[in-house]
């Protein structure tokens, strides 16, 4: 973590990206951009500054995280280093958890191993006649 002085502006797009919530910086801006990205539970753009005890609401796919900034970082560094600048609320992380469980087990149901057998082929067919 760099240390804070008060002439280093940490922007909400490379804070992302140096907490490694994206892969890349033009794709946090592309978030925020979007309307995925919340401060304070108010829409923002890339250039805004972010402060430490902001609370942000990021939409990533089908989960969102509700975070506390904790430290402020420029530099994009190790897994460990990027969990130091945040703490994700406790609802968050079990709203995330039983989706990521709902997830698991409807993927579970729709899966198939292989080509489907003649028989299979045939009630495909019939199921797709019918509509």
């Amino acid at each position: 973590m760099m240390p804070q002085n008060d002439v280093e502006k940490f922007r909400i797009d490379k804070w992302l990206y140096a907490a490694r919530f994206f892969k890349t910086r033009s794709l946090a801006a592309e978030a925020i951009e979007r309307g995925k990205v919340y401060i304070n539970g108010a829409r923002v753009k890339p250039a805004k500054i972010v402060a430490i005890g902001d609370m942000l609401t990021i939409r990533i796919a089908h989960y969102q995280y509700e975070i506390k900034v904790l430290a402020l970082s420029n530099r994009r560094g190790p897994a460990s280093e990027a969990q130091q600048l945040y703490q994700e609320t406790e609802a968050s992380r079990k709203a995330r958890e039983v989706l990521a469980e709902q997830t698991k087990i409807q993927s579970q149901q729709f899966y198939t191993k292989g080509r489907p057998t003649k028989r299979d082929r045939r009630e495909i067919d019939r199921f797709k006649n019918r509509q």
